[in-house]
């Protein structure tokens, strides 16, 4: 096994325990608590399960790219220009479903950072369980196959 086929292999690792962490969570906490509701005036402490969800998810996302990176490189031996690129490479090779969707998935750290009114909130959380969430855990099989 080469140097860059074991980075690719650690890479894989981490995004796979960073998906199950996050799915986990996602679990939990649809299991464990209702939806978001932007009515609600949540005390400080009540959105911490919501908040972590999105910090897992985020880092989730995170190391599945840095996976995809190494992936692309052990097995091409270059690098994509562009995160679209990259995404659009991995969509071929069919470890992601959707490269659009994974740069969506990307880009909800910035929103979640950002995104401060209680609607955007649980819409987000409602995309992270709906919509974002099965994506991830697709990957999560392609990448455990790869």
């Amino acid at each position: 096994m080469t140097d860059l086929e074991r980075l690719a292999a650690g890479n894989r690792d981490k995004a796979r325990r960073a998906i199950d962490r996050v799915t986990a969570s996602l679990v939990a906490s649809l299991a464990d608590s209702q939806a978001f509701d932007p009515r609600i005036n949540y005390t400080p402490k009540a959105p911490e399960p919501y908040d972590a969800l999105a910090d897992r998810f985020v880092r989730a996302v995170e190391c599945c790219l840095r996976y995809f990176r190494s992936h692309e490189l052990a097995e091409f031996a270059e690098q994509s220009d562009t995160p679209r690129n990259l995404l659009n490479r991995m969509e071929k090779l069919r470890l992601v479903g959707s490269a659009s969707l994974w740069l969506e998935m990307r880009n909800i750290r910035n929103r979640i950072v950002h995104d401060y009114l209680p609607e955007q909130t649980a819409q987000m959380f409602d995309l992270i369980a709906k919509t974002y969430g099965p994506e991830l855990l697709e990957a999560g099989k392609q990448i455990a196959g790869a």
